[in-house]
């Protein structure tokens, strides 16, 4: 379906039937309307009234990359039905939320070449918004107006469980539909418990009986190549389900497989849909009470114990386990065009491999939370950001003291190339150190004491790879803004090692562990200037300032 096609459908539906709602929660970077359905027995409207009825809120969403709309089919298919009176009992405990249009610039760029390694439809959007923005690696650094709007809309609504419809690329295998569900050791234990063993095994069971067998989202350890071995990963929070997953919200990506005929494609999305559905009105008020205890114990004490280490990057370790495979078999052909690896898979041949799984996951950096997080004012851009994701800020009302921790960096580099519209930081030295400072009225105390506390430390935590830090937020602090003239600084660093004769050896180290600065003056000299009173005590210090317990 096109835009104007989707449009068309939600107002039909909502206008011609008493149990479908519509919404607009915002606009795109080109001005399109992002519309988004309730579909609800009764006919409720508002999270209030659903919640009140004791309804679980599902929420479906599609094309937030357009070239893979299996989704909005899907659901187009399955509301057909609803409003036709069957399949009525899915609504009995269960509110559905559905976005069809959540990349509505990419959906107007609609054309037959904008998926290369697709089998199916004829044609379809394309992957990023207008601004070449991917929305699917924007939920943290919200760029995009489509994903600020989202966030507002998600914030507002809250819903128990959702789900991110896509199409996988990759390599050949049986598999219609794989799936990433955060049950890596990264939410809540309790959650996690439920996702395996309530919803999975629900799931899993069902759709192979329906003739869907499903698998975890494959990644092999060399592209291609299923022999090599399977590996998984947690989802970052810049990924749909990695977000919902750090506010104790379970999150499903479907990816149906790119060579499967289309409508196998969407008949499959539609059926783990239902089945969600389904598994939710059975188990929304266990789910929803795992969520409620989830928030509370995160913005709880004992959660920001300094025995109780978070992990704001993980990694997978060398730990395996092996697994039945359903692929198909395949020759590694050596390519006379460009000499490298080409990969030649016989669809017509399946087989099921044996292979090896890494699947256990060891935190990469971890830090004892802080009581809060300070922001200073003047970072008006972070400080937005934060509130599009509902995160509460007390702004201080008068100036005041605090205890804190404060970051300090050295040795910082960034990537080559620029990545969803930034240059990322790549790498630094840390260090820390602590004081007592003076915060100004106006500036913004995070408190660590509430429901998104997962959430702010993977944001304000510079180790974090989704961390404002590495997504450039604040580069500027990395920016030497005064600076001396070297036949001043000749003079001074002459007196400065006549002063302190360790000095020169210290600079003569530096000369020698830099060697590419050995002709250069300005370098030298601009190293005896860091020494100096003058130097911008400022610069490579992380101005958002961790509050120590005062208990």
């Amino acid at each position: 379906a096109t835009y104007d096609e989707t449009i068309d459908f939600v107002n039909v539906v909502s206008e011609g039937s008493d149990i479908v709602s519509k919404c607009v929660y915002g606009h795109s970077s080109q001005g399109y309307e992002l519309p988004m359905l309730i579909i609800d027995k009764t006919g409720l409207d508002n999270p209030e009234s659903i919640r009140n009825s004791g309804k679980t809120i599902l929420l479906v969403e599609a094309n937030i990359h357009p070239g893979e709309p299996d989704g909005n089919d899907a659901m187009m298919l399955l509301i057909k039905e609803l409003i036709n009176g069957e399949k009525t009992e899915l609504l009995e405990n269960v509110s559905v939320l559905f976005a069809p249009a959540v990349n509505a610039d990419g959906m107007n760029r609609f054309g037959p070449h904008n998926r290369i390694n697709q089998n199916g439809p004829e044609e379809m959007g394309w992957r990023t918004n207008a601004q070449n923005l991917n929305l699917n690696r924007d939920f943290v650094k919200a760029d995009a107006p489509a994903m600020q709007a989202w966030l507002q809309m998600y914030d507002k609504w809250q819903p128990e469980f959702f789900i991110d419809c896509h199409t996988t690329d990759g390599a050949d295998y049986q598999y219609v539909i794989t799936y990433m569900l955060e049950t890596m050791g990264n939410m809540d234990e309790n959650l996690t418990k439920w996702q395996k063993e309530e919803y999975l095994t629900y799931v899993e069971k069902a759709m192979f009986e329906a003739g869907y067998p499903i698998f975890p989202y494959v990644s092999f350890r060399r592209w291609h190549d299923p022999r090599s071995g399977l590996y998984m990963r947690p989802g970052r929070p810049m990924l749909s389900q990695g977000y919902t997953a750090l506010r104790n919200r379970p999150g499903l990506l479907i990816e149906t497989h790119m060579l499967k005929p289309y409508k196998q494609r969407v008949l499959a999305t539609k059926k783990m849909i239902e089945l969600t559905i389904q598994n939710l009105n059975k188990e929304g008020k266990a789910l929803k009470k795992l969520i409620f205890n989830a928030d509370q114990y995160v913005a709880s004490k004992p959660f920001r114990s300094t025995d109780n280490p978070f992990a704001v990057a993980y990694e997978t370790s060398d730990q395996h386990d092996t697994v039945d495979f359903l692929g198909v078999e395949y020759d590694i052909v050596k390519s006379d065009l460009t000499g490298g690896d080409w990969f030649q898979y016989h669809t017509d041949k399946p087989t099921t491999f044996r292979l090896p799984i890494f699947r256990y996951i060891e935190p990469a950096y971890e830090v004892a939370l802080p009581e809060a997080y300070i922001i200073p004012k003047e970072w008006s851009t972070v400080i937005e950001r934060m509130k599009l994701h509902g995160i509460q800020m007390e702004k201080l009302d008068k100036t005041r003291e605090f205890a804190v921790e404060t970051y300090h960096f050295d040795n910082v580099s960034w990537q080559r190339s620029p990545y969803e519209g930034r240059m990322r930081v790549a790498d630094f030295e840390l260090d820390k150190e602590q004081a007592t400072l003076s915060f100004s009225k106006g500036d913004m105390y995070v408190s660590m004491a509430q429901s998104q506390a997962r959430l702010i430390a993977w944001m304000l935590e510079p180790r974090s790879p989704d961390s404002f830090l590495q997504w450039g937020f604040f580069d500027a602090i990395f920016e030497q803004k005064e600076y001396s003239e070297t036949y001043v600084m000749e003079g001074m660093a002459r007196e400065m090692m006549a002063k302190d004769p360790e000095l020169k050896e210290q600079f003569e180290k530096f000369v020698e562990k830099n060697p590419e600065i050995k002709n250069n003056s300005w370098a030298q000299l601009n190293w005896f200037y860091q020494k100096t009173p003058y130097w911008d005590k400022n610069k490579n210090v992380y101005p958002v300032r961790r509050v120590i317990d005062s208990e």
